[in-house]
């Protein structure tokens, strides 16, 4: 657990980094899937470096794609490309954009940004994976303020109606979206019998407790012959006080002393 734990950190410092020389947004979103993005590529998910395109690995989307800089500094960990292309992230000519893209970087399977499109592309490959014979898994990663797009919900019906067990949906859920509370903005509760009256079998875990969080991904969490949506409560800004659970660190871009604060108590986590 302690190397999943240790990815998260990476996860973490590279992406204030990255965020920060770029002047781009969006860090209390990144910090906030940071625990589930490191489970995740830590050994979750059936992925090799190696072999990015290998038939048999398990396919992952982030939906909420302008967090995209968490999913690059893991990619990177990993050995997918070199650690030192993170510093190009967000600058001109760079295709690391702030939005995650997956156009010449190996080990993104889909682009993203405008919300409300992953979980619709990822039942569509886990359908065509059932359809094909393969066993890999599709993994969704979710907002929870993007689920008020309806988009989502057409593809919640489709998963349950072809009962796509091979299909996982993590919501991000830490409850603050881009200006506001999500209760203040489109409520959502009661968001666990909504995802299972539409059909879908439901894990609630604390999303930044690393065994919860393992637990939940294993292939036998998921014993029925539905889809499965593994709710995490999350701390948006998570990992960093002046950060955690406010709505400016959605779009703020931390820099000199607010740069060097956040640094300091990233280096000293555990």
């Amino acid at each position: 657990m302690k190397d999943t734990e240790l990815l998260a950190k990476q996860i973490r410092i590279h992406a204030l980094k990255m965020t920060s020389q770029g002047g781009s947004s969006h860090i209390g979103s990144a910090f906030s899937m940071a625990d589930i993005i490191a489970v995740l590529y830590g050994g979750a998910m059936k992925v090799d470096p190696l072999d990015p395109r290998a038939a048999d690995r398990d396919r992952f989307l982030l939906s909420k794609g302008h967090a995209g800089a968490a999913v690059y500094a893991a990619l990177a960990e990993r050995g997918f490309f070199p650690v030192e292309k993170l510093s190009t992230h967000y600058q001109d000519g760079s295709d690391l954009s702030g939005h995650v893209s997956h156009k010449g970087i190996p080990g993104v399977e889909f682009s993203t940004g405008s919300l409300g499109h992953g979980l619709p592309v990822a039942a569509g490959m886990a359908k065509a994976a059932r359809l094909k014979g393969e066993q890999h898994r599709v993994f969704a990663l979710l907002s929870d303020g993007e689920c008020d797009e309806g988009s989502n919900w057409e593809a919640i019906l489709f998963a349950a109606h072809h009962q796509l067990n091979n299909l996982v949906c993590i919501i991000d859920y830490n409850k603050i979206q881009s200006l506001a509370p999500v209760a203040e903005t489109l409520a959502l509760e009661p968001f666990v019998d909504k995802w299972i009256s539409f059909g879908w079998h439901v894990i609630e875990v604390d999303g930044h407790d690393h065994q919860q969080l393992k637990d939940s991904f294993l292939p036998h969490a998921n014993s029925t012959n539905k889809p499965l949506c593994v709710l995490a409560h999350t701390t948006k800004g998570k990992g960093v006080s002046f950060m955690e659970d406010t709505v400016l660190w959605h779009y703020r871009t931390a820099r000199d002393e607010e740069f060097n604060a956040a640094l300091a108590e990233l280096e000293k986590s555990a």
